[in-house]
């Protein structure tokens, strides 16, 4: 350390001062560290300062199902089967137990020492980008395809994760990855996802925008890839001009995992190191996940960027630790109260379970085959690789549960004692033998008089996810992998009822299944009561009530290329083509039938809104959930819009001949079209708004609607 950079012995302690305000305690600490002692602080492992007593910290977290990485934790449904749950309030309470077991975990770990990786309070979830194609391995992580449904989830999460006090964050939540991004994997690094203005601000930007401006989400994380030229995590339109300057940021900003070498390395906008870092912070990017901060003081030394550059950055990094209680006694921080006790505790178990159950979406249910009556089973047979894996509870970024119950278990434990359950694999998920089709139809079925077969098949995480954790982490095909179709249509040859259970992050090419298989669940990535939920499922003790976050499309024939980010031809609102199951699809064990769809208003002008009530009413014979969705539709625009997009959902509790009023409030802005620069604007004229339990060009969804005019 130079003499110039070396600070006075004498250290102000007023930064722990509570009773300063929270801007001027920052100050005081930052203010007296040196050049070195910040850049450091900029990086991810940050080191300790031990002559200002601040402590190591690692920001590296991961929670986006429950507490990822860190030991025992309640592992929830993956993001995209919290997606297909359709219910916010639901979310928001997964990520307020998820947050309970965050603090626990921080508070007991540090007073043990342990100031490693995962332990942290800063966590790099929810991952709020567009599952815009179903190849893409980590939509798994995303609450799906619609920018409507992705926002509140996201918003719901958020605000669970960060809590309700004014003075101190719960835990510091960050929303990833910012903005443009959604495969292919492999290219992540090298890759310049290219879109219009409208594209844009139609598609890609609304949930992120929703995640700063309603929820104040603490962090934001950019992506790797280029977008329209510019780095991810180095990008003046994206941080500085929409980030801070129109959405009004005020948390910090972190990169990628070597995002910021990419841009050296790969996507060559810098001809050095310390170039390439100059260019993120003075971007806004405040923390690097990487190596790549350690040339910062090389780029100060160049003239590349100055130390109030390095000071900015510093700043909103502390305060996030300030708001997060880090330099505050104990005993005023609310959070930190919360006991080891709650983590995986009886609370939280209940809790996945009931996530679990409301994710699993019921496809196809034909001759009533589902749910299954347990007093009228003699033998059944549990077939598949995926019956009695964990790995297909758990997907990515998880937590260790020490009570996984894998599907087979679950119906092992749900059937009578009397009941004879068979299980055997039939193939591997991928790769392996073909399945001896003599074999499984006589010894396995036939010899052991077996009247009903569950398969479970699908995919796993070793097939789908990140670049690294699953091979390229995309998936090429899409239909059931390996030898598995082969095995379903060997047990459709026995002759035996088949119901089909299927794991997975993604959507599912499964035209022969639909055809032929007369009942069809689909459970993702269910968490780690997954077996226990399915079961609950097929033998009626909960109705389902899931709907799809994702288009399941007849093959990729009905998509454009992968590599393509312009939005016509992708997601129900711009495909044309009709899907094998749409998004907001599911059906129930019951009926629902919408009437008397009304507005408050027949007209909107700018800044108004209408109130939206339909009446629904439960015709069938069993209680059960409904997903009211409502839909707009711009029957006269001046520009290319979506054919119809989802403005408002609600879950409905109906008793069998009960009805419930739905209501939805419309605004203005939610009308609005978008130019070629991407610029929204109200066009007058006249708009179609639909509520049903789907989308309304689907005659199963038994959707309302009403004209409304903007003027």
């Amino acid at each position: 350390m130079s003499a110039k950079e070396r600070k006075t012995d004498k250290v102000n302690r007023r930064f722990l001062d509570v009773r300063r305000p929270l801007d001027e305690r920052v100050a005081i600490l930052v203010g007296q560290m040196t050049l070195r002692e910040k850049i450091a602080q900029m990086q991810h492992q940050a080191p300790p300062i031990p002559r200002l007593g601040v402590p190591k910290y690692v920001w590296w977290n991961e929670c986006l199902h429950g507490v990822g990485r860190a030991g025992k934790a309640t592992v929830f449904p993956q993001a995209i089967g919290l997606a297909a749950t359709f219910d916010a309030p639901l979310v928001g309470r997964v990520a307020a137990a998820i947050s309970d077991e965050a603090r626990a975990k921080h508070h007991d770990a540090a007073r043990r020492g342990n100031r490693e990786m995962y332990f942290g309070l800063t966590f790099w979830s929810p991952n709020v980008n567009l599952f815009r194609d179903p190849r893409w391995g980590r939509g798994q992580e995303t609450y799906g395809e619609d920018p409507h449904l992705t926002a509140r989830l996201g918003v719901a999460f958020i605000r669970g994760l960060q809590g309700d006090d004014p003075r101190h964050l719960k835990v510091a939540a960050c929303a990833k990855h910012f903005a443009v991004h959604s495969g292919p994997e492999p290219l992540r690094h090298v890759f310049d996802a290219r879109c219009g203005g409208r594209d844009l601000r139609e598609s890609y930007l609304p949930h992120f925008e929703a995640c700063v401006r309603e929820a104040r989400v603490e962090a934001v994380m950019g992506a790797y890839n280029r977008a329209n030229g510019e780095a991810c995590c180095a990008s003046p339109t994206l941080l500085g001009r929409i980030l801070r300057d129109e959405w009004g940021f005020d948390g910090h900003f972190v990169s990628d995992c070597g995002a910021i070498e990419d841009i050296c390395k790969h996507h060559k906008l810098a001809d050095s190191m310390a170039a390439a870092a100059a260019l993120a912070v003075r971007a806004g990017c405040d923390l690097c996940c990487g190596g790549a901060y350690q040339s910062l003081l090389e780029a100060v030394q160049q003239g590349l960027l100055t130390e109030a550059e390095i000071d900015r950055s510093a700043t909103r990094l502390f305060r996030t630790r300030f708001r997060l209680g880090m330099f505050d006694p104990e005993k005023s921080v609310r959070w930190a109260a919360i006991p080891p006790s709650v983590v995986h505790g009886a609370a939280h178990r209940r809790l996945a379970l009931e996530a679990a159950r409301k994710s699993v979406v019921l496809l196809k249910n034909e001759g009533g085959l589902l749910p299954l009556d347990p007093a009228k089973l003699r033998t059944l047979a549990v077939v598949g690789p995926n019956a009695g894996a964990t790995d297909v509870l758990h997907g990515n970024y998880y937590g260790q549960s020490p009570a996984l119950a894998t599907i087979l278990a679950g119906i092992v434990g749900a059937v009578p004692a009397g009941v004879q359950v068979h299980h055997f694999k039939g193939c591997e998920v991928t790769g392996g033998a073909a399945p001896d089709a003599g074999g499984i139809r006589g010894w396995h079925i036939e010899n052991h008089g077996i009247d009903l077969i569950v398969a479970v098949l699908g995919w796993n995480p070793a097939l789908e996810g990140e670049e690294g954790d699953a091979g390229d982490g995309d998936r090429r095909e899409i239909g059931l992998p390996g030898h598995q179709l082969e095995l379903l249509k060997i047990l459709k040859e026995s002759g035996k009822p088949v119901i089909l259970v299927l794991t997975g992050g993604s959507p599912i090419e499964l035209e022969w299944a639909a055809e032929n298989i007369p009942a069809i669940l689909m459970a993702w990535y269910p968490g780690e009561a997954g077996g226990p939920a399915v079961a609950d499922v097929l033998f009626g003790r909960a109705n389902p009530s899931g709907r799809l976050p994702v288009t399941f499309v007849k093959s990729l024939d009905q998509v454009p290329p992968f590599g393509e980010y312009a939005m016509r031809g992708r997601t129900y609102r711009f495909l044309e083509a009709a899907p094998r199951w749409r998004f907001g699809y599911g059906l129930s064990y019951t009926t629902f039938a919408y009437r008397n769809l009304r507005l408050s208003w027949p007209r909107i002008c700018e800044g108004g809104f209408v109130t939206v009530k339909a009446d629904v009413t439960n015709t069938g014979s069993r209680a059960g959930e409904e997903v009211a969705q409502m839909y707009v539709r711009d029957l006269a625009a001046s520009v290319p819009v979506p054919r119809h997009h989802l403005e408002g959902f609600a879950r409905v509790a109906l008793r069998p001949g009960q009805t419930r009023t739905v209501a939805f409030t419309l605004r203005s802005d939610q009308l609005a079209c978008y130019g070629d620069d991407g610029r929204p604007f109200l066009e007058p004229g006249e708009f179609q708004v639909s509520v049903g339990g789907g989308q309304p060009d689907d005659p199963a969804s038994g959707a309302v609607s009403a004209s409304l005019a903007l003027q």
